[in-house]
């Protein structure tokens, strides 16, 4: 008993610690993509089974285009296959390869793929893990469809690198500043 009253409230200090250093609005879905972040500092802690279906099964909640979900997700765990896609990848890391259904003319949804990743992101940064989302390096991911066993009819889209992160580094501290609402936004009322 002594120990899960000394769990709960360790847990709850380092809840209000997090708070303290990162924008809130008092709801646990804005508050987590306040202090969202893309980080760098991955480590080789290896992402669990269990953590990648979990992503996936969040991306597959995501909304399209009359509910068409044309997307398709290749799970890159090998190191090797891994490099020659994103040169810098740390070892536990996982890449996730959205690829897009074409259509006849030849388009991809991009748009439907851009929301199942943005899922996929807020999924693994709630559990505590790192996420990137990568849009340049798609080109070597095309150029390596066979290998990455993409099915006929899709493209790859984006990216979505996953890893263990540094405890230490925080959104405030680690991520790239933002602009200010006013130089993006306008209000016509």
């Amino acid at each position: 008993m002594k120990t899960r009253t000394a769990s709960l409230l360790l847990a709850l200090l380092v809840l209000t610690c997090g708070k303290t250093q990162a924008q809130t609005a008092g709801n646990p879905v804005t508050d987590l993509l306040l202090s969202a972040w893309s980080p760098r500092n991955y480590t080789e802690v290896p992402v669990t089974d269990q953590q990648i279906d979990m992503i996936l099964q969040c991306g597959i909640k995501a909304p399209s285009s009359r509910n068409g979900q044309p997307w398709h997700f290749t799970v890159l765990k090998n190191e090797a296959m891994m490099k020659e896609v994103i040169p810098n990848i740390t070892p536990g890391n996982v890449i996730i390869v959205i690829s897009g259904k074409e259509s006849q003319t030849g388009t991809t949804p991009d748009f439907d793929c851009g929301l199942t990743t943005q899922n996929m992101f807020v999924a693994a940064t709630s559990m505590g893990l790192g996420a990137r989302i990568y849009g340049g390096p798609i080109a070597a991911a095309r150029s390596k469809r066979e290998g990455l066993q993409i099915p006929d009819g899709y493209t790859p889209v984006m990216m979505l690198r996953v890893g263990n992160i540094e405890k230490s580094t925080d959104a405030v501290s680690g991520a790239s500043p933002r602009k200010a609402k006013e130089e993006i936004a306008n209000w016509i009322r």
